[in-house]
């Protein structure tokens, strides 16, 4: 290659990683905000579990490329670019966040709740003060799962004028060009892989030891 493609590419690449990051953090912070009250719920109300797993399991098995068509005659949420992306991103999320909110807080030791339960402890502060923290490290690592498959899915985004690292990938099978397939893989392998350990990183801090 006579001109390195990150070279060749470089403020491009720029301008697409900022709108690739700015769907995923949004996405990302959306479905946690809601992904993990609906995971503390359903460990309350265990009627709700079967019917919010498996509506968060139907999600994730819908083609990514399919539901970002299926969002566009969707008033408000739908249409062409970012928003409907975001939404997009936001349910494919929800599964990994949901289900390991559920995993770590029923994993909770039940001699550990009855310890709490004994010392007069409601269950508003056992959930904040015992089962959440024991629980942390299961929950964020629901996240990274999200955070890593959200940066991929969201190079599908381009498809529908959303912009992002896909762009590149698009343009490039569509001109056979394998330079401009790697200006958006390789960029978006690397948000992922600093993402999973970034996020690893801060799982292993906040993890209290059983």
């Amino acid at each position: 290659m006579n001109d390195f493609f990150l070279i060749k590419y470089g403020p491009e690449i720029l301008r697409h990683t900022l709108e690739h990051l700015f769907m995923v953090s949004i996405a990302i912070a959306t479905a946690t905000l809601i992904g993990i009250p609906l995971g503390i719920l359903i460990t309350r109300q265990t009627h709700l579990r079967q019917p919010v797993l498996g509506f968060a399991n139907i999600l994730q098995t819908i083609p990514s490329l399919a539901l970002f068509g299926l969002l566009i005659p969707i008033p408000v949420i739908g249409g062409i670019g970012v928003v409907p992306a975001i939404v997009a991103l936001t349910l494919y999320s929800f599964l990994p966040i949901i289900r390991n909110t559920y995993t770590g807080i029923t994993g909770v030791d039940p001699a550990i709740r009855e310890a709490g339960k004994g010392m007069g402890m409601t269950d508003r502060q056992l959930l904040l003060q015992v089962e959440i923290p024991l629980a942390m490290g299961v929950i964020l690592a629901g996240v990274r799962v999200a955070t890593v498959i959200a940066i991929g899915i969201a190079t599908i985004a381009a498809a529908i004028g959303a912009g992002g690292l896909g762009v590149f990938i698009f343009r490039g099978i569509a001109v056979v060009n394998n330079q401009l397939i790697l200006a958006g893989a390789v960029p978006a392998a690397i948000i992922a892989l600093i993402a999973d350990l970034g996020i690893g990183w801060l799982e292993k801090k906040l993890k209290i030891k059983k």
